[in-house]
């Protein structure tokens, strides 16, 4: 039997606007873009925590999840302190994997 392993994964993007569909519109494309490069598949995801910056209020970034699919992942939403100076609407996520084998992606 082989052994199951825990991986985790990071990413951050910006958002246009503190509108809902932009917040939707550039989590979806994160989380696409970490699958794609990372060589996973969502059924290997068990679970998501999601930040938003304090000035993105619209929408759940984890609502873009739902919005593809990801109906059986525990999702965890999250606001970042409001650090002076700090970069403005970004949405960051960190996605822990399971596997097999040596890798979990």
């Amino acid at each position: 039997m082989a052994a199951t392993t825990i991986a985790a994964v990071r990413g951050a993007i910006s958002v246009r606007a503190n509108r809902a569909a932009d917040i939707r519109e550039a989590t979806a494309r994160l989380l696409e873009t970490m699958i794609r490069r990372n060589g996973f598949t969502p059924e290997k995801i068990v679970s998501a925590v999601f930040t938003a910056t304090p000035d993105l209020t619209a929408d759940f970034p984890a609502h873009a999840a739902r919005r593809l699919g990801w109906t059986d992942v525990p999702l965890l939403g999250a606001v970042e302190l409001a650090v002076p100076h700090a970069p403005k609407r970004i949405v960051r996520v960190l996605l822990t994997l399971r596997g097999s084998g040596r890798s979990a992606a």
